[in-house]
Protein backbone atom coordinates (compact mmCIF):
# COMPACT_ATOMS: atom_id res chain seq x y z
CA UNK A 1 0.00 0.00 0.00
CA UNK A 2 1.13 3.38 -0.66
CA UNK A 3 2.44 5.19 1.92
CA UNK A 4 2.13 9.20 2.44
CA UNK A 5 3.56 11.47 4.60
CA UNK A 6 2.99 15.02 5.06
CA UNK A 7 5.10 17.29 6.90
CA UNK A 8 4.01 20.72 8.57
CA UNK A 9 5.74 23.68 10.44
CA UNK A 10 3.90 24.77 13.68
CA UNK A 11 0.40 24.62 14.62
CA UNK A 12 -2.91 25.02 12.83
CA UNK A 13 -4.64 27.45 15.22
CA UNK A 14 -8.72 27.69 13.80
CA UNK A 15 -10.65 25.45 14.88
CA UNK A 16 -12.82 24.91 11.73
CA UNK A 17 -9.17 24.31 9.91
CA UNK A 18 -8.50 21.58 12.54
CA UNK A 19 -11.76 20.00 12.02
CA UNK A 20 -10.96 19.70 8.17
CA UNK A 21 -7.52 18.69 8.93
CA UNK A 22 -9.02 16.03 11.07
CA UNK A 23 -11.61 14.78 8.66
CA UNK A 24 -9.76 14.41 5.52
CA UNK A 25 -6.18 12.69 7.22
CA UNK A 26 -9.45 9.87 8.26
CA UNK A 27 -10.94 9.58 4.70
CA UNK A 28 -7.36 9.04 3.43
CA UNK A 29 -6.82 6.26 5.92
CA UNK A 30 -9.07 4.33 3.50
CA UNK A 31 -6.92 4.85 0.47
CA UNK A 32 -3.06 4.84 1.67
CA UNK A 33 -1.40 4.83 4.87
CA UNK A 34 -1.42 8.52 5.97
CA UNK A 35 1.14 10.07 8.19
CA UNK A 36 1.12 13.71 9.44
CA UNK A 37 4.42 14.68 10.66
CA UNK A 38 4.17 17.89 12.71
CA UNK A 39 7.52 19.41 13.34
CA UNK A 40 7.56 22.65 16.21
CA UNK A 41 8.67 26.37 15.24
CA UNK A 42 11.88 27.09 15.44
CA UNK A 43 12.52 28.41 18.56
CA UNK A 44 13.47 32.33 18.42
CA UNK A 45 12.23 32.07 14.89
CA UNK A 46 11.48 35.60 14.83
CA UNK A 47 14.66 36.65 15.52
CA UNK A 48 16.42 35.09 12.89
CA UNK A 49 16.82 36.06 9.11
CA UNK A 50 15.06 34.41 6.69
CA UNK A 51 17.92 32.75 5.55
CA UNK A 52 18.66 31.19 8.72
CA UNK A 53 14.77 30.12 9.41
CA UNK A 54 14.65 28.31 6.45
CA UNK A 55 17.62 26.49 6.70
CA UNK A 56 16.84 25.73 10.47
CA UNK A 57 13.26 24.72 9.65
CA UNK A 58 14.60 22.50 6.62
CA UNK A 59 17.19 20.24 8.53
CA UNK A 60 14.35 19.26 10.29
CA UNK A 61 12.67 17.86 7.55
CA UNK A 62 15.69 16.62 5.82
CA UNK A 63 16.38 14.78 9.61
CA UNK A 64 13.18 12.88 8.86
CA UNK A 65 13.58 11.86 5.17
CA UNK A 66 15.28 8.54 4.14
CA UNK A 67 17.07 8.19 0.88
CA UNK A 68 14.28 6.30 -0.77
CA UNK A 69 11.53 8.64 0.03
CA UNK A 70 10.13 10.69 -2.72
CA UNK A 71 9.80 14.41 -1.45
CA UNK A 72 7.16 16.78 -3.06
CA UNK A 73 7.70 20.55 -1.73
CA UNK A 74 4.64 22.48 -2.26
CA UNK A 75 5.87 25.95 -3.54
CA UNK A 76 4.11 28.78 -5.20
CA UNK A 77 6.60 28.14 -7.77
CA UNK A 78 5.87 24.38 -8.32
CA UNK A 79 4.17 22.93 -11.01
CA UNK A 80 0.42 23.27 -11.21
CA UNK A 81 -1.77 20.27 -11.48
CA UNK A 82 -5.63 19.77 -11.96
CA UNK A 83 -7.22 17.18 -9.32
CA UNK A 84 -7.68 14.36 -12.41
CA UNK A 85 -3.73 15.37 -13.25
CA UNK A 86 -2.78 15.17 -9.38
CA UNK A 87 -4.55 11.64 -9.46
CA UNK A 88 -2.98 10.07 -12.31
CA UNK A 89 0.42 11.58 -10.91
CA UNK A 90 -0.58 9.89 -7.69
CA UNK A 91 -1.58 6.62 -9.31
CA UNK A 92 1.57 6.54 -11.52
CA UNK A 93 3.39 6.64 -8.32
CA UNK A 94 1.52 3.11 -7.43
CA UNK A 95 4.04 1.35 -10.16
CA UNK A 96 6.93 2.56 -9.13
CA UNK A 97 9.46 0.31 -6.47
CA UNK A 98 9.37 3.24 -3.74
CA UNK A 99 6.21 3.99 -2.17
CA UNK A 100 6.49 6.13 0.42
CA UNK A 101 5.37 9.98 -0.81
CA UNK A 102 6.32 12.90 1.55
CA UNK A 103 4.38 16.33 0.73
CA UNK A 104 6.55 19.11 2.59
CA UNK A 105 4.62 22.23 3.90
CA UNK A 106 6.96 24.97 4.77
CA UNK A 107 7.23 28.00 6.64
CA UNK A 108 5.89 30.98 5.65
CA UNK A 109 9.63 32.14 3.51
CA UNK A 110 9.44 28.52 1.45
CA UNK A 111 12.83 26.23 1.63
CA UNK A 112 16.30 25.90 2.29
CA UNK A 113 18.75 25.37 -0.84
CA UNK A 114 19.30 22.34 0.20
CA UNK A 115 15.63 20.94 0.85
CA UNK A 116 15.06 22.14 -2.90
CA UNK A 117 18.27 19.92 -3.93
CA UNK A 118 16.94 16.73 -2.31
CA UNK A 119 13.06 17.23 -3.50
CA UNK A 120 12.22 15.59 -6.63
CA UNK A 121 9.50 17.65 -7.02
CA UNK A 122 7.48 20.73 -6.64
CA UNK A 123 3.65 21.37 -6.43
CA UNK A 124 1.23 24.67 -6.36
CA UNK A 125 -1.61 24.31 -5.05
CA UNK A 126 -2.93 27.96 -6.92
CA UNK A 127 -1.16 31.18 -8.21
CA UNK A 128 -3.15 32.67 -5.15
CA UNK A 129 -1.67 32.76 -1.80
CA UNK A 130 -3.21 31.04 1.13
CA UNK A 131 -2.37 31.42 4.95
CA UNK A 132 0.10 28.14 5.75
CA UNK A 133 -2.97 27.28 7.96
CA UNK A 134 -5.86 27.21 5.03
CA UNK A 135 -3.04 24.85 2.75
CA UNK A 136 -3.11 21.96 5.27
CA UNK A 137 -6.66 21.57 4.80
CA UNK A 138 -6.85 22.26 1.04
CA UNK A 139 -4.31 20.15 0.51
CA UNK A 140 -5.47 17.54 2.58
CA UNK A 141 -8.91 17.68 0.97
CA UNK A 142 -7.15 17.69 -2.79
CA UNK A 143 -5.03 14.16 -1.82
CA UNK A 144 -8.44 13.02 -0.69
CA UNK A 145 -10.45 14.37 -3.90
CA UNK A 146 -7.41 12.45 -5.77
CA UNK A 147 -7.97 9.46 -4.86
CA UNK A 148 -11.79 8.96 -4.62
CA UNK A 149 -10.95 10.12 -8.97
CA UNK A 150 -8.35 7.46 -8.86
CA UNK A 151 -11.19 4.87 -7.35
CA UNK A 152 -14.11 6.06 -9.92
CA UNK A 153 -16.04 7.32 -6.87
CA UNK A 154 -18.71 10.36 -7.01
CA UNK A 155 -16.78 12.45 -4.52
CA UNK A 156 -15.21 13.95 -7.42
CA UNK A 157 -17.62 15.38 -10.53
CA UNK A 158 -16.18 14.97 -13.98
Amino acid sequence: MLKVKLFLIGKTSYEFLKDGEQEYSKRLMHYCNFERVDFADIKNGKSLSREELKKRESQQFLKKIESSDFVVLLDEHGKNLSSVELANWISSRLELANKTIIFVIGGAFGFDKELYERAQMKLSLSKMTFSHQMVRMIFLEQLYRGFTIMNNEKYHHL
